[in-house]
């Protein structure tokens, strides 16, 4: 038997905002990254919607990127003086990841992290609180997703949380909050989403539903990532429910290779996580494709979206091209080594990476099998910029 969970209700669209103006609740305590959303007047719309609901809002500002476990709990403290029964993240996938955390030891004072780390694990939720999430960028879909990750910066140990329990209840995708985005934060994130919808098209967990949302995400991206890039205004808006959609899709279909590289290199090299998928992201599907069923589905997905080939090879040949191609077009390095990552301190590191990329949960539903020495010269091939032959 298999499982398929994403939030009760998502409202999309232009305003869709607005939704919080009839919400239920009394006290709504928002999670937000930085000073940027109060400034653009996103925070205070929401407030004004609580208002109208009857709702008392409180603000928590300071979530960094790659959200700390001191964050979390500095969060909960908040909280507990607080005393919400509505939790809201706002913003790209860390205020959003550090929320559903807060939520968690706001509802369970005496869980830790170590045990909120065993996948599926998490006790029953929604005792004290709901969640909604507002995503303000278009990539990570944490607002549709049943997990979370937060850092330790004392111990450098990354702690993966992934359990359907924080699914949120409510997801909020207005095409509104994304048309300020710069064009970097469009590239790295729209190249995330791509990421995420084909590693849940080829995963071994995938199913009809999975397959469907990501189809339909890969073929919105191609259309249009690039005018999004640009500044083009439905583009961005139409961005903004591709990514949500494979969001959809991975949730439930897991991911691949390609996020398992990101997770473990994000630290040590020093590369943001959308940047570092969009450069894995070719070399990934050429390792992959050397899988009869990885091959065909990313076959399938090339043929879907109009791209040129007589046969499988062709396809996924044609399905690389195109990711070299958005890389090309939005000014992203197609290698570690054009990224600027210095040889010697690549080669210092890699048995590591490649050691714990293989270890990452996103390794298990790779359509391939690979090993910590095939791991070794992925990398390689990565940081030179060489064709995957192996």
């Amino acid at each position: 038997m298999q499982r398929f969970t994403i939030p009760r209700d998502l409202y999309f669209g232009e305003d869709a905002l607005s939704h919080l103006n009839t919400i239920k609740g009394t006290k709504a305590f928002i999670v937000i990254g930085s000073q940027r959303l109060v400034n653009d007047g996103t925070v205070p719309a929401a407030v004004e919607y609580l208002k109208a609901a009857g709702i008392e809002s409180e603000l928590f500002v300071g979530v960094e990127n790659d959200p700390s476990v001191a964050t979390v709990m500095k969060g909960v403290e908040a909280m507990n003086k607080f005393q919400p029964d509505v939790i809201i993240g706002i913003g790209g996938g860390s205020p959003i990841d550090a929320a559903k955390a807060m939520w968690i030891f706001y509802e369970h004072p005496t869980f830790t992290f170590e045990e909120a780390a065993k996948p599926f694990n998490l006790p029953e939720l929604r005792n004290k609180a709901k969640f909604i999430a507002v995503p303000t960028t278009s990539g990570t879909a944490t607002e549709v997703t049943s997990f979370a990750v937060i850092t330790d910066n004392e111990t450098n140990i990354k702690y993966p949380i992934a359990d359907y329990n924080i699914t949120p209840d409510v997801a909020i995708v207005d095409t509104n909050l994304v048309q300020t985005m710069p064009k970097g934060l469009v590239a790295n994130t729209g190249m995330d989403a791509l990421t995420h919808a084909l590693e849940a098209y080829v995963s071994k967990a995938r199913n009809p539903f999975t397959d469907a949302l990501a189809m339909k995400s890969i073929e919105m991206i191609a259309d249009t990532l690039i005018n999004s890039y640009n500044g083009e205004d439905q583009s961005r808006k139409d961005m903004h429910i591709a990514q949500n959609l494979a969001g959809m899709a991975f949730s439930n279909a897991i991911l691949g290779i390609v996020h398992s590289m990101a997770h473990k290199t994000g630290k040590v090299l020093n590369i943001a996580h959308g940047l570092a998928n969009a450069i894995y992201l070719s070399y990934a599907i050429e390792f992959n494709a050397k899988d009869k069923v990885g091959k065909a589905q990313y076959a399938h997905a090339a043929k879907t979206i109009g791209l040129a080939g007589n046969n499988e090879t062709e396809l996924v040949e044609s399905l690389v091209n195109l990711v070299k191609e958005l890389r090309e077009q939005m000014n992203m390095p197609h290698s570690l080594k054009e990224f600027g990552i210095e040889e010697e301190f690549f080669l210092a590191n890699l048995d590591e990476i490649a050691r714990t990329s293989v270890a990452d949960p996103c390794t298990g539903t790779n359509p391939r099998e690979i090993s910590v020495e095939e791991m070794k010269n992925l990398f390689k091939a990565v940081y030179y910029g060489e064709k995957v032959t192996f």
